[in-house]
């Protein structure tokens, strides 16, 4: 699966068998379907910017751990009309794949390894064994399993694919063409072809192509070395310790699992405990119904304060690391200057096509996230040095990045002679902001955005 996939083309003879495939798959995991939509719907919300964070917590405690968030069930349908005559014809997109298993064991080993220390003096409570116990069970389902696509990610990428299909059906008509295009990673690949089956099925005669190529890579996954070195300086370490020095550790947690904890002390660290126990309860959230069911007696363990608290210290290192952080430079959003000038370049080749169909792009949220600060959307570009601003201002990772997260760019005109293309972004399907002017938000033209981006990314290429 890391190996390049090629160009390959999608032969309608074998979408066809695809499909039926895929409707026995859907008849045998119905109920198991079902299940996951209804637990999603009852624990998790869309967050709207009107609501503060805790309150969000409180209502759907994924959402504090921020890149770990799972994708809504559902999301509003309540986009803007399009000025007169203008109908969309083109979209451009990058998404991160679906919810997945965490990346490495050690995530789970930290708060794991401590725990059976603790059994191993006799210090567990009867609510620290029935903890272990669970945590056991964990392990054993996540086994030889790190990073994989889970069932809930990719009913999450079909939901999402079938939400664009119906959202803007002339993109998707007749033998319209989608190209499709993936990192090297498996769960990205995966997502991907979920994409196009759930396409194939909603339109047979799409004319769909798919590629994963360490060639484009460039783009599709750029890592700067360079912007990396310096994305925690020392001055920008000093402000984040100060930042998280009073939201660290959790005296009650420990006093639930342990029996002397002042003792217990000597063998398990309270800060880091606190913080890879709750990592490990809400990350399991986003496996399976089951898993995610033994996830909640983890999380039952913290209250909205210690949820909301972690989601500070992420929310922080996010900003200071892939933001636009002064303390930082400022500069890592550019990281992802290749995939928008990519972008920019493909809308411009596909703008002379009668019919250019989609260009998706399935990816990363180290990806996702430094490219949304870089356009500016929804005032992701803050720039700060005070770290408890970030919060006020609106600069909240998780309503960016969630597993699924997409960038949609859909692109209106009257006709292919147009000249006046006006587009608009939705970030997780929801229309966003730009900075720039225009006279019927949250319709932009593209010229201007094409022009703004290019002129930002050549000034910052002078001084690099």
């Amino acid at each position: 699966m890391n190996k390049s996939m090629g160009n390959r083309k999608i032969i309608m003879k074998e979408m066809r068998g695809a499909a039926f495939l895929r409707r026995l798959e859907l008849a045998m995991v119905f109920s198991f379907s079902h299940a996951i939509a209804f637990f999603i719907s009852q624990f998790l919300i869309l967050p709207t910017a009107a609501q503060p964070v805790f309150d969000i917590i409180k209502q759907s405690p994924t959402y504090a751990s921020c890149n770990y968030d799972v994708y809504p069930d559902s999301v509003p349908d309540n986009l803007t009309p399009a000025p007169a005559d203008k109908h969309p014809f083109y979209i451009s997109h990058y998404g991160r794949h679906g919810s997945r298993y965490i990346n490495k064991r050690s995530g789970y080993d930290i708060p794991y390894k401590m725990m059976v220390q603790a059994k191993g003096v006799d210090e567990l409570t009867p609510t620290g064994k029935r903890v272990l116990n669970e945590m056991n069970h964990i392990l054993e389902d996540s086994e030889k399993r790190w990073g994989d696509l889970t069932e809930i990610g990719r009913e999450q990428i079909r939901q999402i694919t079938r939400r664009m299909f119906k959202r803007f059906p002339e993109v998707f008509a007749d033998s319209a063409r989608v190209a499709a295009r993936s990192t090297v990673v498996p769960r990205c690949i995966m997502s991907m072809e979920s994409a196009m089956m759930e396409l194939a099925q909603l339109n047979p005669r799409l004319n769909i192509t798919m590629d994963a190529s360490k060639r484009t890579q460039i783009y599709m996954n750029h890592q700067d070395s360079k912007l990396y070195r310096t994305k925690l300086t020392p001055e920008a370490q000093e402000a984040y310790d100060a930042y998280t020095a009073t939201r660290l550790g959790n005296s009650r947690l420990m006093e639930q699992l342990f029996k002397n904890p002042d003792i217990i002390k000597e063998i398990v660290d309270e800060s880091f405990f606190n913080y890879y126990m709750m990592k490990m309860g809400l990350f399991q959230m986003n496996t399976h119904f089951h898993m995610a069911e033994r996830a909640k007696q983890l999380l039952v363990l913290f209250t909205t304060e210690d949820l909301y608290r972690m989601w500070q210290i992420d929310n922080a290192l996010w900003y200071l690391q892939y933001g636009f952080c002064p303390l930082n430079g400022a500069d890592y959003p550019y990281s992802q200057r290749f995939l928008l000038r990519q972008i920019i370049a493909d809308a411009d080749s596909c703008l002379r096509i009668e019919k250019p169909g989609a260009q998706l792009r399935f990816g990363h949220e180290t990806v996702l996230l430094p490219l949304i600060c870089l356009i500016g959307i929804n005032g992701y570009d803050l720039q700060t040095t005070d770290l408890d601003e970030i919060e006020a201002k609106g600069w909240w990772s998780s309503s960016v990045f969630p597993m699924g997260a997409n960038l949609q760019f859909i692109f209106y005109r009257s006709d292919p002679q147009d000249e006046d293309v006006l587009f608009k972004v939705l970030l997780n399907e929801q229309e966003a902001t730009l900075p720039i002017a225009t006279d019927s938000p949250p319709y932009y033209r593209w010229a201007d955005f094409r022009n703004y981006c290019l002129a930002k990314l050549d000034e910052y290429e002078k001084t690099r």
